[in-house]
């Protein structure tokens, strides 16, 4: 790929996507607050609730955000919760996490749609619940040549707010992320914050945690594995022979590695043939936590 940016592009940009439209919300509020969803409260007022989703496909226009420099180009889909649509190094053409062509959900969001692949930025819980829908936007010029686009979301449930500036700056290849949050309420409120990059999978792709991370464990805590050789039994799997289960083609199911703490600031993944991949860092006393998921090796993962 030739690189023809100079210094950082940052623009608005039209783009059609093949996708698979969803079903009209339900018309009706839906409380759902006994509803378990993923180990929290499912409720969902006032956000509308989507349960059908169309198996006819059609080409639709999306506005999408550009960010670029002679080393990334960033691409944003404020329409699909501000996610990032494509990350790509230009260096080597390489798409570091995946880039899904179609946007086709499935009912597994807190109010129904979700799609796979770029990077999701969920907050206060889970997978966000306004993740399929539009936030707002603005964009940012900076005296030392680097650009800023800004993109803002007030949670409808508990009237929480957070801004998010993702900002490329020339010669630098790497994007940086800084997020403030708001509690504009009279009572104390919780959230999550984590983004959640899915990554192309392949045979030569490992997992990579840092050198203190011995262990790791499941939702809850409810099986534990040493790491990155695990020696027992994890997600029902007999791995006692010895088995690296950082590499994604040892690991045949869907498996989770969680790692409570490390006094370390990175988490990937790393593509061996390619000598490409994802690096995240983040400030390990503000961000303990660091969690990567697989659906695994095996039919039901490839499906």
């Amino acid at each position: 790929m030739i690189n023809t940016i100079t210094g950082v592009s940052l623009k608005e940009t039209k783009l059609v996507i093949p996708t698979y439209q969803t079903g009209k919300p339900e018309k009706n509020p839906m409380f759902l607050e006994k509803r378990v969803y993923q180990g929290s409260s499912g409720k969902v007022y006032p956000f509308p609730v989507t349960e059908k989703i169309l198996d006819k496909k059609v080409d639709q226009k999306y506005n999408a955000v550009i960010l670029e420099n002679q080393y990334l180009q960033i691409m944003f889909l404020p329409e699909l919760g501000g996610r990032i649509y494509r990350a790509l190094d230009k260096t080597n053409n390489y798409d570091f996490v995946y880039y899904n062509h179609v946007i086709k959900p499935a009912l597994v969001g807190l109010t129904g749609s979700w799609i796979s692949g770029g990077i999701e930025f969920n907050w206060p819980q889970h997978h966000r619940p306004d993740t399929f829908s539009p936030i707002e936007y603005r964009m940012e010029k900076h005296s030392d040549g680097a650009k800023t686009l800004w993109m803002s979301d007030t949670d409808a449930m508990y009237g929480t707010k957070v801004t998010v500036g993702f900002t490329l700056t020339p010669d630098k290849a790497y994007l940086k992320l800084d997020e403030y949050f708001k509690n504009p309420t009279s009572i104390p409120q919780t959230f999550l914050w984590w983004a959640n990059p899915a990554v192309p999978v392949n045979d030569n792709t490992q997992s990579i945690f840092p050198p203190d991370v011995t262990a790791v464990f499941d939702h809850g805590k409810r099986a534990v594995s040493t790491f990155p050789i695990a020696t027992g039994e994890y997600y029902k799997m007999d791995y006692s022979s010895g088995v690296d289960i950082s590499r994604y083609k040892n690991v045949p199911v869907p498996t989770s590695y969680m790692a409570a703490h490390s006094e370390y600031d990175f988490l990937g993944n790393y593509d061996h043939e390619k000598q490409a991949g994802l690096l995240h860092v983040a400030d390990h006393h503000v961000s303990p936590g660091k969690k990567q998921w697989t659906w695994g090796n095996g039919d039901f993962g490839k499906s």
